[in-house]
Protein backbone atom coordinates (compact mmCIF):
# COMPACT_ATOMS: atom_id res chain seq x y z
CA UNK A 1 0.00 0.00 0.00
CA UNK A 2 3.09 2.27 0.73
CA UNK A 3 3.92 1.95 -2.87
CA UNK A 4 0.41 2.86 -4.16
CA UNK A 5 0.19 5.40 -1.77
CA UNK A 6 3.56 7.57 -3.69
CA UNK A 7 2.77 6.42 -7.01
CA UNK A 8 -0.87 8.05 -6.34
CA UNK A 9 1.02 11.35 -5.11
CA UNK A 10 3.57 11.54 -8.16
CA UNK A 11 0.30 11.07 -10.57
CA UNK A 12 -1.56 13.88 -8.29
CA UNK A 13 1.76 16.29 -8.93
CA UNK A 14 1.39 15.97 -12.49
CA UNK A 15 -2.48 16.49 -12.54
CA UNK A 16 -2.34 19.76 -9.84
CA UNK A 17 0.52 21.43 -11.51
CA UNK A 18 -1.34 21.62 -14.74
CA UNK A 19 -4.28 22.21 -13.18
CA UNK A 20 -2.17 25.14 -11.12
CA UNK A 21 -0.92 26.34 -14.30
CA UNK A 22 -4.50 26.15 -16.77
CA UNK A 23 -5.76 28.40 -13.57
CA UNK A 24 -2.82 30.81 -13.88
CA UNK A 25 -3.63 30.87 -17.72
CA UNK A 26 -6.93 30.84 -18.21
CA UNK A 27 -8.11 31.61 -14.59
CA UNK A 28 -11.37 29.55 -13.32
CA UNK A 29 -13.71 29.71 -16.43
CA UNK A 30 -14.43 26.77 -15.89
CA UNK A 31 -16.45 27.59 -13.16
CA UNK A 32 -19.41 28.51 -15.10
CA UNK A 33 -19.95 25.10 -16.15
CA UNK A 34 -22.32 22.71 -15.37
CA UNK A 35 -22.28 19.38 -13.91
CA UNK A 36 -23.34 17.87 -17.08
CA UNK A 37 -20.62 19.85 -19.66
CA UNK A 38 -18.14 18.54 -17.29
CA UNK A 39 -19.29 15.09 -17.45
CA UNK A 40 -19.19 15.66 -21.19
CA UNK A 41 -15.44 16.39 -21.51
CA UNK A 42 -14.69 13.49 -19.34
CA UNK A 43 -17.21 11.28 -21.70
CA UNK A 44 -14.52 12.93 -24.79
CA UNK A 45 -11.68 11.69 -23.37
CA UNK A 46 -12.88 8.76 -22.63
CA UNK A 47 -14.04 7.77 -25.11
CA UNK A 48 -10.74 8.85 -27.25
CA UNK A 49 -8.78 7.03 -24.65
CA UNK A 50 -10.53 4.11 -25.77
CA UNK A 51 -10.48 4.81 -29.50
CA UNK A 52 -6.57 5.08 -28.84
CA UNK A 53 -6.44 1.58 -27.20
CA UNK A 54 -8.62 0.07 -30.34
CA UNK A 55 -7.11 1.82 -33.55
CA UNK A 56 -3.71 1.29 -34.53
CA UNK A 57 -3.30 4.87 -36.24
CA UNK A 58 -3.05 7.81 -34.81
CA UNK A 59 -4.02 11.07 -36.16
CA UNK A 60 -3.14 13.67 -33.33
CA UNK A 61 -0.44 12.69 -31.74
CA UNK A 62 -1.09 12.98 -28.29
CA UNK A 63 -1.54 9.99 -25.94
CA UNK A 64 -3.69 8.15 -23.49
CA UNK A 65 -1.93 9.89 -20.81
CA UNK A 66 -2.78 13.15 -20.97
CA UNK A 67 -6.22 12.00 -21.37
CA UNK A 68 -6.32 10.49 -18.06
CA UNK A 69 -4.92 13.71 -16.64
CA UNK A 70 -7.89 15.70 -18.28
CA UNK A 71 -10.15 13.05 -16.83
CA UNK A 72 -8.93 13.46 -13.42
CA UNK A 73 -8.86 17.12 -13.79
CA UNK A 74 -12.38 17.42 -15.00
CA UNK A 75 -13.59 15.20 -12.46
CA UNK A 76 -11.83 17.66 -9.31
CA UNK A 77 -13.39 20.54 -11.06
CA UNK A 78 -17.11 18.41 -10.74
CA UNK A 79 -16.82 18.11 -7.40
CA UNK A 80 -16.03 21.57 -6.37
CA UNK A 81 -18.91 22.45 -8.21
CA UNK A 82 -21.15 20.02 -6.68
CA UNK A 83 -19.58 21.69 -3.21
CA UNK A 84 -19.56 25.19 -4.21
CA UNK A 85 -22.01 25.41 -6.39
CA UNK A 86 -21.75 26.80 -10.60
CA UNK A 87 -20.76 30.37 -10.62
CA UNK A 88 -22.43 32.83 -13.20
CA UNK A 89 -18.66 34.16 -13.74
CA UNK A 90 -14.88 33.58 -12.65
CA UNK A 91 -15.24 33.83 -9.28
CA UNK A 92 -11.95 31.97 -7.88
CA UNK A 93 -8.36 32.70 -7.52
CA UNK A 94 -5.34 29.81 -8.20
CA UNK A 95 -4.65 29.73 -4.59
CA UNK A 96 -8.23 28.96 -3.48
CA UNK A 97 -9.30 26.64 -6.12
CA UNK A 98 -5.62 24.95 -5.71
CA UNK A 99 -6.82 24.71 -2.33
CA UNK A 100 -10.04 23.12 -3.44
CA UNK A 101 -8.27 20.49 -5.88
CA UNK A 102 -6.24 19.49 -2.81
CA UNK A 103 -9.39 18.80 -0.61
CA UNK A 104 -11.25 16.74 -2.90
CA UNK A 105 -7.58 14.88 -3.94
CA UNK A 106 -7.65 14.13 -0.64
CA UNK A 107 -11.27 12.88 0.64
CA UNK A 108 -10.74 10.56 -3.11
CA UNK A 109 -7.47 9.13 -1.76
CA UNK A 110 -8.41 8.41 1.39
CA UNK A 111 -11.55 6.36 -0.19
CA UNK A 112 -9.45 4.90 -2.23
CA UNK A 113 -7.09 3.50 -0.10
CA UNK A 114 -10.19 2.32 2.01
CA UNK A 115 -11.08 -0.02 -0.73
CA UNK A 116 -7.96 -0.59 -1.81
CA UNK A 117 -7.53 -1.98 1.51
CA UNK A 118 -10.72 -4.48 1.13
CA UNK A 119 -9.96 -5.37 -2.60
CA UNK A 120 -6.24 -6.27 -2.10
CA UNK A 121 -5.10 -3.76 -4.54
CA UNK A 122 -6.99 -6.15 -7.35
CA UNK A 123 -6.39 -3.08 -9.55
CA UNK A 124 -2.96 -4.46 -10.54
CA UNK A 125 -4.11 -6.91 -12.06
CA UNK A 126 -6.26 -5.11 -14.58
CA UNK A 127 -5.81 -3.88 -17.69
CA UNK A 128 -5.55 -0.15 -18.78
CA UNK A 129 -8.33 -1.09 -21.16
CA UNK A 130 -10.62 -2.70 -18.53
CA UNK A 131 -10.45 0.84 -16.46
CA UNK A 132 -11.20 2.58 -19.07
CA UNK A 133 -14.28 0.62 -19.63
CA UNK A 134 -14.78 1.05 -16.01
CA UNK A 135 -14.61 5.02 -16.19
CA UNK A 136 -16.72 5.16 -19.21
CA UNK A 137 -19.36 2.62 -17.31
CA UNK A 138 -19.17 5.39 -14.55
CA UNK A 139 -19.97 8.21 -17.01
CA UNK A 140 -22.66 6.51 -18.22
CA UNK A 141 -24.10 6.17 -14.82
CA UNK A 142 -23.52 9.80 -14.03
CA UNK A 143 -25.66 10.63 -17.24
CA UNK A 144 -28.40 8.49 -16.45
CA UNK A 145 -28.34 10.53 -12.40
CA UNK A 146 -28.13 13.95 -14.01
CA UNK A 147 -31.13 13.17 -16.30
CA UNK A 148 -33.21 11.61 -13.15
CA UNK A 149 -32.06 15.32 -11.59
CA UNK A 150 -29.77 13.94 -9.37
CA UNK A 151 -32.23 11.52 -7.81
CA UNK A 152 -31.44 7.74 -7.25
CA UNK A 153 -33.37 4.84 -5.33
CA UNK A 154 -30.48 2.99 -4.35
CA UNK A 155 -27.26 3.86 -5.66
CA UNK A 156 -24.48 6.47 -4.55
CA UNK A 157 -24.50 9.68 -5.75
CA UNK A 158 -22.92 11.53 -8.81
CA UNK A 159 -20.31 12.30 -6.48
CA UNK A 160 -18.43 8.93 -5.55
CA UNK A 161 -18.60 8.19 -9.50
CA UNK A 162 -16.42 11.33 -10.16
CA UNK A 163 -14.39 9.58 -7.40
CA UNK A 164 -13.96 6.67 -8.83
CA UNK A 165 -13.22 8.46 -12.36
CA UNK A 166 -10.23 9.87 -10.19
CA UNK A 167 -9.22 7.03 -8.82
CA UNK A 168 -9.66 4.58 -11.75
CA UNK A 169 -7.62 6.98 -13.66
CA UNK A 170 -5.05 7.02 -11.47
CA UNK A 171 -4.40 3.42 -11.47
CA UNK A 172 -4.67 3.69 -15.24
CA UNK A 173 -1.45 6.66 -15.31
CA UNK A 174 0.47 4.42 -12.55
CA UNK A 175 0.57 1.13 -14.95
CA UNK A 176 0.87 3.34 -18.15
CA UNK A 177 4.25 5.25 -16.35
CA UNK A 178 5.42 1.61 -14.37
CA UNK A 179 5.13 0.57 -18.22
CA UNK A 180 2.55 -2.61 -16.80
CA UNK A 181 -0.28 -4.39 -18.29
Amino acid sequence: MQKTSEQYDAVVKICRDLFSKKMKDYGSAWRILRLPSLTDQIFIKAQRIRSLQENAVRKVDEGEQSEFIGIINYSIMALIQIEKGIADQPDMNTEEAVALFDKHVAMTKSLMENKNHDYGEAWRDMRVSSLTDLILQKLLRVKQIEDNKGKTLVSEGIDANYQDMVNYAIFAMIHLTSNSK
